[in-house]
């Protein structure tokens, strides 16, 4: 009797569940019920974050700390998690900034921003509170330690110009050379695709290389997507959209897909589901022509349209409600100073003294 085959995000799921599992072998044994504790309201990649970050944590203390030399991390009992107080946690702050993790086949340097320390010290504080509540230790230190003070970024975004230079590259392949030029003849229809796609409704690109072929709506012209956090929404786009994913379903429909992949919307040349990362290299290998000066990724892709929206309607929940952002304030911090140079528009439209 043949398996009824899982969608992608069933089987993204279920690979993050092994990936976790293999994460608690290294961790202490009481870091399993905090993970079952946040089962419901987490995403499975949500927690395979906090394990690999957690390893990190252990591993620092127990090679890092005096307090901790000697201990191996997966014998970490509650009484040494005792131990660890506020002049721990500052040091491990700091050893985030550069550090190395060596295994049996190499040594890999590693270096954290504000960004990359903030989410670190979440899956801490996310250990620690839960085992402060459920009585298993007397003390939370990682009430006393403040987080990073995250730096705000302008947004980086493409212009009208660029954004018709870029579709007409990738339908186009003019600057490509060699191989890439010879691969751009089987995958133009597609890039076209994925990139209209992208820069006419702000979707993750996650969310992007989910979509089935079944997802799609062309009556009334709607996709449906798995968002971040799990939840089914069906985002809505434009003509032009319409126009390239008709015109790379004609060259999809003549693919035979590896088994498993039958129903995912998106290929690779090996005709299995496109991933992440690929979409991430075509996206910089077309703008890096149009865009030299930009380090375009496909999340600038969906600041670009996330922008345009906002210029075109200044409705920050429409923008919020279209890129699935749960919280109002995410949207407003994205959008910060667009909406002050609204305002700054705005002193110019009522005049005291008419001349």
């Amino acid at each position: 009797m043949s398996k009824t085959p899982r969608n992608y995000h069933e089987e993204q799921s279920i690979q993050n569940a092994k990936k976790l599992k293999e994460q608690l072998v290294k961790l202490p044994s009481f870091c399993k019920d905090f993970f079952v504790s946040i089962s419901d309201n987490t995403s499975s990649a949500t927690r395979c974050g906090y394990a690999y970050d957690l390893d990190i944590f252990f591993s620092y203390l127990c090679e890092h700390e005096d307090d901790f030399h000697g201990c191996e991390a997966v014998k970490f009992s509650l009484d040494d998690l005792s131990k660890v107080w506020i002049s721990h946690l500052e040091r491990y702050m700091a050893h985030l900034t550069y550090y190395e993790r060596s295994n049996a086949k190499s040594t890999v340097e590693h270096s954290n921003k504000e960004r990359g320390k903030s989410r670190k010290l979440s899956a801490v504080r996310g250990l620690f509170s839960y085992l402060f509540k459920s009585g298993r230790i007397a003390a939370n230190p990682t009430e006393l330690i403040a987080p990073p003070k995250i730096h705000s970024k302008n947004i980086t975004k493409l212009e009208v110009d660029e954004v018709a230079k870029l579709l007409d590259e990738v339908e186009a392949g003019a600057s490509l050379a060699g191989r890439a030029q010879a691969f751009h003849e089987h995958t133009k229809e597609r890039d076209l695709a994925i990139v209209t796609l992208l820069l006419g409704t702000g979707i993750r690109v996650s969310e992007c290389v989910g979509i089935d072929i079944t997802d799609i709506n062309f009556d009334v012209n709607g996709v449906r997507i798995v968002r971040k956090g799990g939840d089914e929404s069906v985002v809505y786009f434009s003509d032009e959209v319409c126009e390239a994913l008709e015109g790379y379903l004609k060259e999809r429909g003549k693919i035979v897909a590896v088994a498993g992949h039958e129903n995912a919307l998106f290929l690779s040349l090996r005709s299995t589901r496109i991933t992440v990362r690929s979409v991430q290299n075509l996206v910089k290998k077309y703008s890096k022509t149009v865009t030299p000066l930009k380090n375009i990724s496909p999340h600038k892709l969906r600041s670009t349209y996330g922008t345009n929206l906002y210029s075109e309607t200044g409705d920050i929940y429409l923008v919020a409600d279209v890129l699935g952002h749960k919280d109002i304030n995410t949207t407003r911090k994205h959008y910060a100073d667009m909406a002050d140079s609204r305002r700054r528009q705005a002193a110019k439209y009522v005049v005291l003294r008419k001349e």
